[in-house]
């Protein structure tokens, strides 16, 4: 029996200006769909499953997916679809007289779509931009923001940011219009 310890090989190290896609950051809470192979439809938040009711319902996104379990398990198929369960009475609100669920990966599209055929109202973040990863993608997108408010919800003239879509990594990043550089949860630049 060796001594040697296992060879750990140093990882590759990623190209930072790669292909990007810019979306807005919606201000909700992170609620998830799991449908499975069998069929079954859960409800979930960024941590756990929920269930209607009893204090676990996350604004009452599980019992929106209850509401709707048929046509999601039609309309987005067999897998996790994560997104930004949002609107009236959540965070920011953005003005809205209801809540909406926004699908966070734009090649979501297409279970959108297909949730809107079934009568449910599923979008996916705004695209804001895409292109190679560089000070002037990421600005735009900002600016635009800045200037004309919230793409998902027209009107609303304070949004909270955007999401960077790294596409050779597979990694997000997050730009808040107010106070990015302090800790979440605080309101007091850093």
């Amino acid at each position: 029996m060796s001594d040697t310890p296992d060879f750990k090989s140093f990882a590759k190290i990623g190209r930072l200006r790669r292909n990007v896609i810019i979306t807005e950051k919606i201000d909700g809470t992170n609620a998830c769909v799991y449908v499975g192979p069998d069929g079954e439809v859960l409800a979930g938040s960024r941590n756990r499953w929920i269930t209607p009711g009893k204090g676990m319902d996350n604004h009452g996104f599980a019992v929106w997916v209850e509401a709707h379990r048929e046509r999601l398990r039609a309309g987005l198929g067999v897998g996790y679809h994560y997104g930004e369960w949002w609107g009236q009475g959540i965070a920011r609100g953005y003005g809205l007289r209801e809540k909406r669920w926004s699908l966070f990966n734009p090649k979501h599209y297409v279970f959108a779509m297909e949730c809107l055929a079934y009568g449910v109202s599923v979008r996916t973040v705004p695209v804001l931009g895409q292109g190679l990863l560089d000070s002037d993608v990421c600005y735009d997108a900002m600016y635009r923001l800045r200037i004309e408010g919230s793409v998902a919800a027209p009107g609303y003239m304070n949004p909270e940011g955007i999401v960077i879509f790294h596409t050779a990594t597979g990694t997000l990043f997050k730009v808040t219009l107010e106070h990015d550089e302090a800790p979440k949860g605080s309101t007091e630049a850093a």
